[in-house]
């Protein structure tokens, strides 16, 4: 993975507070939990879409238990945990736990994943090429450009018969992996939240299900998308993530309970229709 620091130097990435409903609007550095008249507020972090929408989702159901919650949207993958390493947030909910782990061990931050709320399966997303049977040799190919979710992607590409990795690069994989390539496909690594907006420069990319959603793509249109019952739909579970310490604290175990409740995954199905699973019911199947 690329090292953190390196991105925030040299990437102008904006993030701000969004309000609906009851949501104050504030930036991230104004503080993190208070206590008000009416019960305790919670700041968290969060991706636009799908994470702060289901979180926007929960607020009325978390009112109604004393808590306040405060949404904090984020633009890319790199800030929402910084934030919440510094005390900003209460919380975050973008990532899944791989993603965490190596960011974690890459910056030395001992964030714990306080439970897992759906699973995005990602999707391969037609450029300049429609069909994966027929790509060009030399085919561009987007893939996320941090090591969890590259090497997610390469999975994928390779379950779809494009290229090979060594037996043993799993979830580790980097391009280097690939010991196959018939059409000498060209990975393109960039950042996550540019690969909708790079598919014109593209033969086909591999999107994560959140920033395919926020750039109006459909995952009834991707070309091909991770199984339902895989490895990866267990592996890369979005989590809601806290400091370390923080697990027991009563309101952020109030939001883990809303967060898992069937009215959330009833709001889940409807909204995102397949491109969000909730893993409450994935656990109940």
């Amino acid at each position: 993975m690329k090292k953190f620091i390196g991105i925030l130097l040299t990437a102008a990435l904006a993030f701000g507070a969004v309000g609906c409903g009851g949501t104050t609007t504030e930036t991230a550095d104004e503080g993190a939990t208070t206590t008000t008249a009416e019960g305790t507020t919670i700041k968290v972090g969060a991706s636009p879409s799908p994470h702060a929408e289901i979180l926007k989702a929960a607020q009325p159901l978390l009112a109604e238990k004393g808590v306040t919650l405060e949404i904090v949207e984020f633009t890319d993958y790199v800030q929402p945990n910084l934030a919440l390493d510094t005390g900003d947030l209460d919380a975050n909910y973008f990532q899944h736990q791989p993603y965490l782990d190596q960011f974690n061990a890459d910056n030395d931050m001992d964030l714990v994943a306080l439970g897992a709320v759906h699973y995005e399966p990602m999707g391969i997303f037609a450029g300049n090429s429609s069909d994966l049977a027929s790509l060009p040799d030399g085919a561009k190919v987007g893939v996320p450009n941090d090591a969890t979710n590259e090497a997610r992607a390469l999975l994928l590409l390779e379950s779809n018969g494009l290229i090979t990795l060594k037996e043993d690069a799993g979830v580790a994989a980097t391009k280097l992996d690939i010991v196959e390539n018939p059409h000498n496909l060209e990975i393109v690594e960039m950042e996550a939240a540019q690969l909708p907006l790079s598919l014109s420069s593209l033969d086909i990319a591999v999107i994560n299900g959140n920033y395919a959603l926020s750039g109006g793509l459909s995952i009834s249109d991707a070309l091909a998308i991770e199984e339902a019952d895989s490895l990866a739909a267990e592996t890369y579970q979005n989590v809601v993530a806290v400091r370390n310490g923080d697990e027991t604290r009563p309101e952020l175990q109030t939001l883990m309970e809303v967060l898992n409740s069937q009215e959330i995954a009833d709001y889940i199905n409807e909204t995102f229709e397949g491109a969000v699973a909730p893993v409450f019911e994935v656990a109940a199947e």
